[in-house]
Order: structure tokens, then C-alpha cells, then sequence
């Protein structure tokens, strides 16, 4: 009863006992209460209850009562880092029963073997146990034999072994009311579709297991080691540190099992060393190898040190010394039958390489190699970043090509079994160095082509396939409204000037983390990307009037790649490093231009585009023609306001991540009928003044009193629009002037607020609701509107449902929204509704994306710089989705004077220009002070349309 019902199985041990037990039945009682305390609270407590229990068996006089307490206690000691005195209480356990008794003592020794790292014994002492507790039909014992063995099989690598294991286990507890061992099961089935590569299903499994522990009070420290494992694969390090870290302070603080704890400290020294914090992986390295050799754990000690090794790589300490370290921790895990035996020979033949050592470096690397025939994904990829790094030492930039390309591939692969955008994005990073080696082999002999070829090879890579659709999940549609309806109460709070509630802010959290979990589960649909960038193919679509502008980052200086008139030159900038920093003065410079009475910082501003365009263009800034020019920049400079720099101020210019995505943004074809949808948020200091103009300019009404689009509307009033940080709010905002949209559609609210599916079913002509709305309806997918309309939504029209249902298949849409953008999960970056935030995950949900979307509120262009070169945030997520072009800002702008800019935008798409042939002109058209300037040039057109 102890593991299907702890409280229960405790509370009557203590009443037990306090009825004056016999010593038999005595020894029963704390022995349960000593299982209870091992696993659930205190190690040293739980000691003192099995060595009483162990007495009173003796005193009973009943050797196979002694014989289950031993082993009981033999547990207990290896947890508590004494392994000498629990190994030898095993012994005795061993020697004093028999039959049954002794099969369940050896079932238990077996376990403590593998918790020692000694799988060879683990599995001899499992194989004499389970025949004896089949033949006695021990059920639920024998199904925890062989969920341990199965597990003993996952550590050496046999997954196949393990999965009939697990299927045999499974089918044994089904018989069984043992939830805390199904709940097991349930873990150790996480664990081998982690073994096997399938990352959403891991942590879908481990997130069940985790309710089940949940509902019966178990802690999860063991569950909380393999789930950050598997965060690591995924490209989530910083979040497996923090839950590592957190895990051992919640162990420390009930006085928990040692053994856990150096497993902890292992989990999280890798995850720092993953995620760039190399001092933090060394202090927590050097504890897990020390508690682990007390423990006489050699085969965690050496999984210890090769963390160790690699953070003091990482810290800049490459030494003669370390080759041989890592090379002995090597041979060790490869005696071991280690799956981080491989990893451990790239290590010490990549020092070896830097110290040019070269015979050492290919004896390494040569055994190192030999994973990439076999394996998981990130074994396999191993295997070829080691066959890169010799050939690159053997002077073969053909042999380093072959390499980076096999080792991309079977990374590629992976990615796609992703459902999610996000695992994408970071999934990429275990691909960095073999993407670098191949740039750095594509410059020495490839010629600008080749290097534009492998510059592409990993860029943007999450753009390449639209993501996985979140499913018609009823738990994550209900979490995602629930969701919103807190952001809306939390930020009514803050509006009033006080703070939200503590409960309020802890449950939204919990709502966040409750979707972000759900959407992580989803598995890829698309077995691989086949469209493969074509040089050729790219510059036959520039032409000679056009001008694509590709920045590649190779040790750290810009290389500047100008493609057109039929062909690929390279040219040398500046540093990387000094651009970043340049390209955050320009940023801190247009925040100050954003208010009236800073126009004398513009001269400043000025100065520092033109440093930037030394930076960042360098001798291709004077080859660049006149037509128009199309920029990709690395990640790091998602930031860039491009419009500042001389060279383009006055050009017809887009961004784009990628040249691929770029070509696919040209190939998009806008959606039939050409319906414009017109979103006006809440809060707006102008309270969104261009939207009744436009309103009337798309139905072919003139504006009243005949303003001109290119002037600000009278009694516009003026402030920033200002993208708020992560629970950051501008105070100044106020709610804006509700309007009327002019002679547009007006759509009533949504009688059905549970978007998704729902939607889906009424664009779809399943119980729908709207009525009133003129011309015919359109059924095929573009929405609701009739085709050709203008659909205006404000005030409490303007709500996320209905607002995610008029944006479905639209020709362009324009929403005028405060939002927020979130560096802390991207994915919650957000667009205020009148029903709460607008996020990416509800983007994601759409059949198709507008083709045109106009983000006039600020800081919409702002990214998170995830994986080797990805960006997560709202223009990047509408991109695969079928948007073609995007216009939006990098920088906080000024309300009053965004709205003459939108107009002008609008005049010019009126009349059939692109989006970046209209910013060109808009900006042209504004007024030529300070703060109109800056606001000019914090916009960027990105994509093709």
C-alpha cells in the first residue's frame, strides 16, 4: 500500500503501532513508515525506522520478515550515499531468505545496481529474480522487475529490448491497482521515446506522469532528472537549469536522498553548460563528481567529469592535461557501454585539434566517428561533427562538405518529428558547429556561391515548414481562454493604477505554463524538408534590377554576400560584435526621438546609421545599384533599423530572414477576393485614428472634410506607442474613441467566443452566426465577410475569437493594438484585444495568415535569437503560415505621427504598390522633423509582397 496509497499506508502504520503491536507485525509498520520517509521525506529518519524494524524481525524470530527489511534498508543506505554498508546489508538480506523472499531481495539489489551505474550486475541480479516471482505469480513484483530491467536496457543504449520490456510490464499493471507503479510506467515510456528520438512524446509522457504523481503526493526528483534531459535535447537548457537547480533545493530542504542530489547536480552542470554558463556547469560539476565517488558510483562519476572537462573547455582552459582526462574518461564510459562514450572522444580529439595535436586528434576523432552510423539523432550528428573535424585536419574541404551535410541532414529529420515551432527554432543549435565548419571550408575553396549555399543551410530553418497546427484540444482551447480572460483582469489592474493580485498573477503563470506544455507535445507532420536552396533559382527571380543582401557571421566578422545581375559577390565588414553594439545606441537613440523635444539627438542618430552601415556593409554599401534591395541579416541583428543606414534610406527595401524565405514570400499568390480586415485594440493614445480613414478609403469614401492621408487628422492626439516588456505598462495610455468604421462591415460579437475549432466550424458554414453582413458569403476558407469587403472590429468587436476568424484567408489585414513582447517565451508575445492578449500560439491556429499584415504599434519586429540562427516572435510565426509580407517596428514610435505614415502606406498599396514600394513612399511623404524621421525609419517591410 505504500506506493499506491502513501497517506493512507502511513497514517495506519502509525496507528499500528500505537495499538502495541507483536514485534513481527511491529517491524511490518516501521518499515513502511522507513519506505515512506526514504522516498518521500527524511533519509536520516527513514534509517532510524528500518533498523528498528530490522531488530524487531530478528526478535520475531522470522528470517525472511529480516531478509525484506534488509534489503529495504540496503536502499535506503545507497541513497544516503553509504553504498559499503548498504551493499553488505544485501548480503545478509540475500543469505537470510529464500525462494520468493529472496527474489524480491535481489529484485531490490538489482535496482540499487543500476542506481550505481553497475548495469552488468543490475541485470544478473534481475534475470535470477524474475523467473522465481513469475512462478509464484508475483504480479506486481515481477512487473517492477521488468519495468527495472527494460530500464537497465535504456541505459545501455538498447531501446528495442527496453520496449518489450515496458509492453510486458504494462500488461501486468492493467491487472493491478499499483497507481504509483502505473504512474512508473507511465515515466519509463517517456523515457524510451526519449531514447528513440521522439522528443514530443517524451515530454508528453512525462507530463502524465507528473499528474499522477501529482494526485497521489509523490515527489518527482527522479521524474524532474529525465525531464530535464529531455529539455536539453529539445534546446531548452536555461529551463531545464532552473528546474534542476530548484529540484535540489526542494531535496535539501526535507533532508532527501543523496543520491539524487548528485544526479541532480549532474542534470543541471550539463544544462549550464548547454545554456552558455560555463562557471555555473563547472561548481556543479566538481560537487556531483565528489558526492558520487563517496557514494562509489563510478559510472555517474564518469559522466560527472566529462561535464567537468567540458565546462573547463568552456571556460578557456584547453591544456595537454585535459586531452588525457577526457580520453580516460572515454575509454572508461566506453567499458561501460556508455552512449556518451562518443561525445567524450570528440571532446578530447577537438582539444587535441585546437593544441595541433593532429595524430592525437585523429585517433580520437576516429573513434568518435564511428557513432554516426547508428544510434539516436544526437549520436548519429556526433558522429559526423567528429568525421567533419578530420577531414577538416586532413586538409579535405570536400571530405568537411560530405560531413556537414549528412550530419544536417539527420538533423533535419529530427527537427520534423517537431510539432512545435519553438522545439524547432532551438533544436537547431546541436547543428551550429557543423553549419560553421562548413561556412569556414565553403570560404577557403567554395568561392561566394558555395558560401551562400551553406549561409542558407541553416538560416531560418523554422521558417522552412508551416508548424504543426495545435489540435482540436478541448483542455488547451479552455486553457487558452481562461488565459486571456486573466491577462485582461490583470491588466485592468494595472490601468487602474494598482497591481494585479498575487493569486491572479500565480494562476496565469500556471495557464502559460499549462499551454506552452500541451503545444510542446505536438509532433511533427512533415518527414523532412526537401526544398533545398537554389542559388541558380534565387538569382534568376532578383534579375538585374534587384539586390539581395545576405550577411553571414564567420568567426566573428560580417561577410557581405551581394546577390544579383547573375551572380554572388563576397565582401569583408566589420565585426560582429561592434555592430550589436552600434545597433543598440541606434535603438536607444530612436526611443529618445519617439518624444517631441529630442530633435537634437537626430544629427547623433544619423552618425550612428552610418557607422552601422560601415559595420554591416562595408565596400558592398557602393555596389549596390539603384533598383530595389532585399536584407538578410543574421539573427543577432534582428534589431537593425535598415531604413537608417545612407545606402537604403531612400530605396524600395525589405527583410527577410532568409533568401528562401524570401523566394517562397514571391511565390505566395494572394488569397481570392481581396477582403481587407481592420483591427482597432483598446488603449491607444490615438486611439487608433487611422482606422475610420482607412475604413472609408477602402469603401471608397472620401475623408471627412477632404484631409489629406499624408497629414495627421485633426485633434490626433499625441504619445508613444509603446510596446510594454514583460509586465511592463505604459501608464499614459488611455482608451481611444470607439468609432464607427464609416461604410464597412461591422461585425456584431461572436455568439460562440471558443474559437479554433469552433471558428473553423462557422467559416466553414457549421452553426453559424453572424448575420446582416451584405454581399454573398464566402465558404472556401477566406472568411466570413462577404469577398471584397472591409471588415472593421473595435471596440467589443475586437475580440480574439472573432478577430482570429476575419483574419482567416484575408487579403490584408491592419491591427492598430498595444501588445507586448516576451524575450522570456516569445510564443506569449501578445496584441491587446478587447477580451485580453492576442498571442502567436493563437496565430498558429489559423488556416492561413493574411496575406499583408500591417503592425503599427511598436516593437512588433522585435525577436527572440533562438538555436544557431532562428528568431521566435510575431512576424516569424505569421511567415509559414501564409503571410507574404509584413510591415511592422523595431523601436517604441511616436502615436501622433504613425498615423500620416499609415495612411501614406495605405495610398500607396491603393495603388498597387508592393508594401516595401509604399513604406518607401510613405516615409517619403512625411514631414521632415525629427520625430516624424525617426518614426520612418523604425519600420521595415519584411517578406516579398
Amino acid at each position: 500500500m505504500v506506493f499506491a496509497a502513501p497517506g493512507e499506508a502511513l497514517t495506519r502504520a502509525e496507528e499500528l503501532l500505537g495499538a502495541d503491536p507483536s514485534p513481527l507485525h511491529a517491524s511490518v509498520a516501521h518499515q513502511v513508515i522507513g519506505i515512506w520517509q526514504r522516498d518521500f521525506g527524511d533519509n536520516r529518519r527513514a534509517l532510524a525506522h528500518l533498523r528498528r524494524a530490522r531488530d524487531l524481525a530478528a526478535r520475531a524470530e522470522s528470517a525472511e520478515r529480516e531478509a525484506d527489511v534488509l534489503a529495504t534498508l540496503g536502499v535506503a543506505l545507497v541513497h544516503a550515499g553509504r553504498t559499503r554498508a548498504g551493499l553488505a546489508a544485501f548480503e545478509r538480506g540475500v543469505a537470510r531468505g529464500s525462494g520468493h523472499t529472496r527474489a524480491r531481495v535481489l529484485y531490490r539489489r538489482a535496482y540499487v545496481w543500476w542506481v550505481l551505474g553497475r548495469h552488468g550486475e543490475a541485470l544478473e541480479d534481475v534475470r535470477r529474480a524474475i523467473p522465481v516471482l513469475r512462478q509464484v505469480d508475483d504480479v506486481i513484483w515481477t512487473a517492477r522487475a521488468l519495468t527495472l530491467r527494460a530500464t537497465v536496457h535504456l541505459a545501455l543504449g538498447s531501446v528495442e529490448r527496453a520496449d518489450a520490456d515496458f509492453t510486458a510490464a504494462e500488461a501486468l499493471w492493467d491487472t493491478t491497482g499499483q497507481e504509483h507503479d502505473k504512474a512508473d510506467a507511465v515515466e519509463s515510456r517517456g523515457l524510451a521515446a526519449f531514447r528513440s528520438g521522439d522528443v514530443p512524446a517524451a515530454l508528453r509522457l512525462l507530463d502524465e506522469a507528473a499528474e499522477r504523481y501529482a494526485k497521489l503526493g509523490t515527489p518527482t526528483f527522479m521524474l524532474t532528472i529525465r525531464r530535464c534531459e529531455v529539455l536539453m535535447a529539445a534546446g531548452l537548457a536555461t529551463e531545464a537549469l532552473t528546474e534542476a537547480d530548484a529540484a535540489v533545493a526542494a531535496l535539501d530542504g526535507i533532508g532527501g536522498q543523496s543520491t539524487r542530489k548528485a544526479e541532480l547536480l549532474l542534470v543541471a552542470a550539463r544544462a549550464a553548460r548547454l545554456a552558455g554558463e560555463p562557471q555555473t556547469s563547472l561548481a556543479r560539476a566538481a560537487v556531483a563528481v565528489r558526492l558520487f565517488a563517496g557514494q562509489r558510483r563510478t559510472w555517474y562519476e564518469t559522466h560527472a567529469r566529462l561535464v567537468l572537462i567540458e565546462a573547463r573547455v568552456a571556460t578557456g582552459h584547453g591544456s595537454g592535461r585535459l586531452v588525457a582526462d577526457a580520453a580516460a574518461v572515454a575509454e572508461r564510459l566506453a567499458a561501460f557501454g556508455a552512449p556518451a562514450a562518443p561525445e567524450a572522444s570528440l571532446l578530447a580529439g577537438r582539444i587535441a585539434l585546437d593544441l595541433g595535436w593532429t595524430a592525437d586528434a585523429e585517433r580520437h576523432l576516429a573513434v568518435a566517428a564511428r557513432s554516426r552510423h547508428g544510434g539516436p539523432p544526437l549520436a548519429r550528428m556526433t558522429g559526423w561533427a567528429a568525421q567533419a573535424l578530420r577531414a577538416r585536419a586532413a586538409g579535405s574541404a570536400r571530405g568537411v562538405l560530405e560531413a556537414c551535410r549528412r550530419g544536417l541532414d539527420v538533423l533535419d529529420d529530427h527537427r520534423m518529428t517537431l510539432g512545435a515551432s519553438e522545439l524547432r527554432a532551438r533544436a537547431t543549435a546541436q547543428g551550429a558547429e557543423l553549419a560553421a565548419l562548413a561556412q569556414r571550408a565553403s570560404l577557403v575553396s567554395g568561392g561566394p556561391r558555395r558560401l551562400l549555399g551553406w549561409s542558407e543551410r541553416w538560416r531560418a530553418t523554422v521558417l522552412s515548414a508551416p508548424p504543426t497546427r495545435p489540435p482540436a484540444d478541448p483542455v488547451l482551447l479552455t486553457a487558452m481562454t481562461a488565459f486571456r480572460e486573466l491577462a485582461a483582469r490583470a491588466e485592468e489592474a494595472r490601468t487602474d493604477g494598482g497591481r494585479p493580485a498575487p493569486a491572479l498573477e500565480r494562476e496565469q503563470r500556471r495557464l502559460e505554463r499549462e499551454i506552452r506544455s500541451r503545444t510542446l507535445h505536438m509532433r511533427g507532420e512533415a518527414p523532412g524538408d526537401g526544398d533545398r536552396f537554389d542559388a541558380g533559382r534565387l538569382l534568376r527571380r532578383l534579375g538585374d534590377e534587384v539586390r539581395l543582401v545576405e550577411l553571414a557571421v564567420l568567426d566573428g566578422r560580417v561577410h557581405v554576400l551581394l546577390c544579383g545581375q547573375g551572380r554572388v559577390r563576397r565582401f569583408e565588414a566589420g565585426l560582429l560584435a561592434e555592430a550589436e553594439v552600434e545597433a543598440e545606441h541606434v535603438q536607444a537613440g530612436l526611443r529618445r526621438l519617439a518624444h517631441p523635444g529630442a530633435e537634437a539627438r537626430l544629427p547623433l542618430v544619423e552618425a550612428a546609421g552610418a557607422r552601422l552601415q560601415r559595420l554591416l556593409l562595408g565596400p558592398a554599401a557602393a555596389h549596390l545599384g539603384s533598383g530595389p534591395v532585399v536584407v538578410v541579416p543574421p539573427g543577432r541583428l534582428h534589431r537593425v533599423p535598415w531604413a537608417l543606414l545612407p545606402a537604403l534610406r531612400d530605396r524600395v527595401l525589405s527583410v527577410s530572414p532568409s533568401a528562401s524565405s524570401w523566394l517562397r514570400a514571391r511565390d505566395t499568390a494572394p488569397p481570392p477576393g481581396g477582403r481587407q480586415v481592420l483591427v482597432r485594440g483598446p488603449g491607444l493614445a490615438s486611439g487608433g485614428a487611422e482606422i475610420p480613414e482607412l475604413s472609408d478609403r477602402y469603401t471608397g469614401r472620401r475623408t471627412p472634410g477632404g484631409a489629406d492621408p499624408g497629414t495627421p487628422s485633426p485633434g490626433t492626439p499625441t504619445g508613444t506607442r509603446h510596446l510594454p516588456a514583460h509586465d511592463e505598462v505604459d501608464r499614459g495610455e488611455r482608451e481611444g474613441p470607439a468609432g464607427t468604421g464609416g461604410g464597412a462591415t461591422r461585425v456584431p460579437p461572436a455568439a460562440d467566443e471558443g474559437g479554433g475549432e469552433s471558428a473553423r466550424r462557422e467559416r466553414d458554414g457549421e452553426g453559424r452566426t453572424g448575420g446582416g453582413r451584405p454581399g454573398p458569403v464566402d465558404v472556401a476558407g477566406a472568411g466570413a465577410a462577404a469577398r471584397g469587403a472591409t471588415v472593421v472590429l473595435e471596440g467589443d468587436d475586437a475580440r480574439v475569437p472573432r478577430v482570429l476568424r476575419e483574419l482567416d484567408g484575408a487579403a490584408l489585414a491592419h491591427i492598430a493594438a498595444h501588445g507586448t513582447f516576451r524575450a522570456d517565451s516569445p510564443l506569449f508575445s501578445s496584441l491587446r484585444m478587447a477580451d485580453g492578449p492576442l498571442i502567436v500560439h493563437d496565430f498558429e491556429r489559423l488556416d492561413r495568415s493574411p496575406y499583408r499584415i500591417i503592425l503599427p504599434c511598436c516593437d512588433t519586429a522585435r525577436f527572440a535569437s533562438v538555436g544557431a540562427d532562428e528568431l521566435l516572435g510575431l512576424v516569424t510565426a505569421l511567415l509559414p503560415l501564409g503571410t507574404a509580407g509584413v510591415v511592422a517596428c523595431t523601436a517604441p514610435v511616436n502615436d501622433a505621427a504613425v498615423v500620416p505614415l499609415m495612411l501614406a502606406l495605405h495610398k500607396g498599396l491603393d495603388a498597387g504598390l508592393s508594401l516595401a514600394e509604399a513604406l518607401r513612399d510613405a516615409r517619403a511623404a512625411l514631414p521632415g522633423d525629427a520625430v516624424h524621421q525617426a518614426t520612418g525609419w523604425a519600420f521595415s517591410a519584411f517578406g516579398a509582397a
